[in-house]
């Protein structure tokens, strides 16, 4: 995956401030989307995959601290990072307790803001690759049988084999069979691997 894949939002009520953003940001390579509010974005987070944010911090209609914790509660936190002027030191500390990866006083030099672009960058370029990897892992135990997904679940708690037959009536040589067609199917190499591919999908 390229970092043109990785939409860079610029939300900024001044529209000098994101065209400049936005040329500097477009030149080094990045895809760029701009926003002329917080409330202009939050309309179309919902629908955003992979992405990171720059924000400004103050603006009208609302704060980038408030869009950040409005992005929280939306489930569609993104890599963040808030642009600040001098007197906003102690609310751009407060956006970062709401998720932001760093923040940039003004004037910022363009080297400054693009390697903090770039971190944020890598950031939802390995989120993405992980919700790819959690929905891939999702696919595939949706073509296991009931009785795979009973082994399955055996399994992952720890049991043995002999236990797992008992509990379900079968014998462990089945079980074998079973737990062997569910490795297949889940495309595991090793028992951790597997218990690994199940808990980042409870966790998620």
């Amino acid at each position: 995956m390229s970092d043109v894949d990785i939409v860079v939002h610029i939300v900024d009520d001044e529209e000098a401030v994101r065209n400049s953003v936005a040329f500097l940001l477009g030149s080094a390579g990045f895809a760029v989307r701009t926003h002329v509010s917080a409330t202009d974005f939050l309309l179309r987070a919902s629908g955003i995959r992979s992405g990171c944010l720059v924000t400004d911090l103050r603006m009208p209609d609302m704060s980038g601290v408030e869009l950040l914790k409005r992005l929280r509660e939306a489930g569609a936190l993104l890599p963040a990072i808030v642009i600040t002027g001098h007197g906003d030191v102690q609310m751009a500390v407060e956006a970062m307790k709401n998720g932001a990866l760093d923040f940039i006083e003004k004037p910022f030099s363009d080297d400054v803001l693009i390697e903090s672009i770039q971190r944020a960058v890598n950031v939802a370029q390995s989120q993405h690759e992980i919700e790819a990897s959690i929905e891939a892992t999702r696919q595939r135990m949706a073509t296991l049988s009931e009785r795979e997904m009973q082994v399955l679940n055996g399994v992952v708690s720890g049991e043995p084999n002999k236990t797992i037959a008992f509990d379900l009536g079968i014998s462990p040589r089945t079980v074998e069979v079973y737990r062997a067609g569910l490795m297949s199917k889940m495309q595991a190499k090793n028992l951790p691997e597997l218990v690994r591919m199940i808990l980042s999908i409870q966790r998620a």
